[in-house]
């Protein structure tokens, strides 16, 4: 198996190739909002249902907090085995947040849904056509505090690009010919983590409803700040 970088581009876009990113370093931004936080499943629901899992990300990925990267059709397939290792360059307005990583495979058009699934539930509004499901892989939150160790959180300094390096649950799963990788990164996954008040304190699970607030994200990509997730390839 070998760990190769899928970076982040412009427009939405996956590439394994450097060549998207010549010349075109920016930035996506987005204000994540405590109090309306980007749901983990489309049921409101307090429990935590299993089927979570296989829920159509569709249901958020058109969210104005919800950044969605997905690369071009592929023409081969691509088999992952192994630890999934996100190296974003992040900011934030805040002095500390959460940012959620979830890895998607995204099915064809004129693809069924598989058995069991349903359609999202704003599919009766014409934005959803019945192929395309996005199904989750894997999906995990890394707070910024513990970027550096998970002994001594730091702060974040507000509005500086800063890398944000973690690792991933592991994962083996081949994304088929003509189906595309997608990858969506929000900092809000609620009620499966905790809301983050987006401003560093001792004990965050202590805070009252005051003490959380609105900020502006941003995932960097192209130049110095390239962002990428490192997969595990395997060429077997």
């Amino acid at each position: 198996d070998t760990d190769t970088a899928l970076y982040l581009t412009a427009n939405g876009g996956l590439s394994f190739s450097t060549n998207l990113l010549k010349g075109r370093s920016g930035f996506d931004q987005w204000v994540s909002d405590p109090m309306n936080p980007v749901p983990y499943t489309q049921k409101v629901t307090s429990n935590y249902p299993r089927e979570f899992m296989t829920e159509d990300q569709r249901f958020v990925s058109n969210r104005p907090d919800v950044m969605v990267y997905q690369t071009d059709v592929l023409t081969e397939d691509v088999t992952v085995a192994g630890d999934i290792k996100p190296s974003l360059f992040i900011s934030s307005s805040g002095t500390d947040s959460d940012f959620v990583v979830k890895l998607v495979d995204v099915f064809p058009d004129d693809h069924k849904l598989p058995e069991g699934v349903k359609l999202p539930v704003n599919y009766a509004s014409g934005v959803f056509s019945p192929g395309g499901y996005q199904m989750l892989l894997r999906g995990e939150p890394m707070p910024a505090r513990f970027r550096n160790s998970f002994e001594k959180p730091q702060p974040l300094v507000a509005n500086t690009a800063t890398k944000l390096a973690f690792t991933m649950p592991g994962v083996a799963h081949t994304f088929k010919k003509g189906h595309r990788i997608m990858v969506q990164i929000q900092s809000t996954w609620f009620p499966l983590v905790a809301r983050n008040p987006q401003k560093y304190m001792a004990n965050y699970k202590l805070g009252t409803a005051k003490d959380f607030q609105k900020a502006t994200q941003r995932i960097y990509y192209g130049g110095r700040n390239s962002s990428a997730i490192i997969l595990p390839i395997s060429k077997r």
